[in-house]
């Protein structure tokens, strides 16, 4: 048995990859959502924007860094859990992309490996081209951007 071109090695479990594939990306999308929540939640809640402020944004030369950090908490916390419902998904998707090059620059200089002393890059570089894949999808299925019939 073949699902599309491909030839299963286990033929039994084509009926369970046919039926789970539609939910593989929704699953994709929530999750990439949910993992900043928590990155808004320490900015906007236990003082981690301080933090972020003056050691990460002002020595990359960003104006006004302390208002920057706290957008950053509420872009992750609340465009996260927007991103996980699938709601203005594309938007979102891009804040998080430009948002994520710059967390690459930041820690390209640690190395690719983000077990690395201070974490590379790996993990952002991955999110990043996730965000992007988000962008050029869209919000697709199981989400409220489609359950409205609008997606931006």
């Amino acid at each position: 048995m073949a699902t599309g071109n491909t030839r299963l090695i286990f033929p039994g479990l084509a009926g369970l990859y046919e039926g789970l594939q539609p939910y593989g990306y929704p699953v994709m999308r929530f999750a990439v959502g949910v993992v900043f929540m928590y990155h808004g939640y320490a900015k906007l809640f236990h003082g981690f924007a301080g933090y972020v402020a003056l050691h990460i944004l002002t020595p990359m030369g960003f104006p006004i860094p302390y208002v920057l950090a706290y957008y950053l908490g509420i872009l992750e916390f609340f465009g996260g859990a927007a991103l996980a419902l699938g709601l203005f998904t594309r938007p979102i998707a891009l804040l998080f992309a430009i948002e994520m090059v710059f967390v690459v620059k930041w820690h390209f200089h640690n190395g690719y490996f983000f077990s690395s002393a201070h974490g590379g890059y790996e993990f952002p570089l991955l999110m990043l081209f996730l965000y992007i894949g988000i962008l050029f999808a869209g919000s697709g299925r199981c989400s409220i951007d489609r359950a409205i019939g609008k997606e931006f």
